[in-house]
């Protein structure tokens, strides 16, 4: 048994539908934690963020970016340290309101991304063939530094959609052969009720995540 190529992107540029039978005009990015009011929210408005950073248009080619939680407060605001946070930094944290995680959401998005392991199984236990576009953020991350980029689609021969569908495949074949050195490592723990100082390291800590994936995504670094 022989591990896939180093992260090789797998590519049909003849493919225009979902695995819903969806058409393939957008991509969808769903990120999930417990209550949508601390990681998911902080985690969807960094990733948008990133994305207008790197790409400079409002519709990003297509990328929808949106949160639930497992047990959301339904038209809930964020936290306020979570505000804080976004603001620190520049990402705009207006018009927010939490959700519960819906079959709908599952059903609609091509990449979840989640706070824990256990929010991944509770995704993957609703069905609707979510297991394998369903990864945490951190082993998502870590899937992704593991694809050679040249073997993406580039922007101008598909488009950003294009691209996003080859990377979670890549990432998905890569799974079972690039584990987490502990169970711990595809974590991000929960601030709700702490201090600043921790949702800040929480914060920092989504955001170095974040950064290879909207690279991968993008095919656009960060600006130095």
């Amino acid at each position: 048994m022989t591990a896939p190529d180093a992260g090789r992107g797998i590519w049909d540029g003849e493919e225009t539908r979902t695995f819903t039978g969806l058409p393939r005009d957008s991509f969808r990015i769903l990120h999930v934690s417990t209550g949508n009011v601390c990681r998911s929210p902080i985690t969807e408005r960094l990733t948008r963020h990133a994305l207008a950073d790197r790409l400079g248009d409002p519709l990003w080619g297509g990328l929808v970016v949106e949160s639930a939680g497992t047990w959301g407060h339904e038209g809930a605001p964020m936290e306020a340290n979570a505000e804080t946070v976004l603001a620190e930094f520049g990402a705009d944290a207006s018009g927010f309101m939490g959700r519960e995680l819906l079959d709908e959401h599952v059903i609609m998005a091509d990449l979840v991304l989640t706070a824990t392991r256990d929010h991944r199984q509770q995704v993957i236990s609703m069905g609707h063939s979510a297991g394998l576009r369903t990864f945490t953020l951190k082993e998502f991350t870590r899937l992704v530094k593991a694809i050679d980029p040249a073997t993406l689609p580039p922007l101008e021969e598909g488009g950003v959609v294009i691209r996003a569908r080859a990377l979670v495949r890549a990432a998905a074949a890569l799974r079972g052969w690039l584990l987490a050195p502990t169970a711990e490592a595809d974590e991000v723990f929960d601030p709700y009720g702490a201090p600043l100082p921790f949702f800040r390291s929480i914060g920092d800590e989504i955001n170095e995540a974040l950064d290879p994936v909207v690279t991968a995504l993008t095919g656009v670094p960060a600006r130095a």
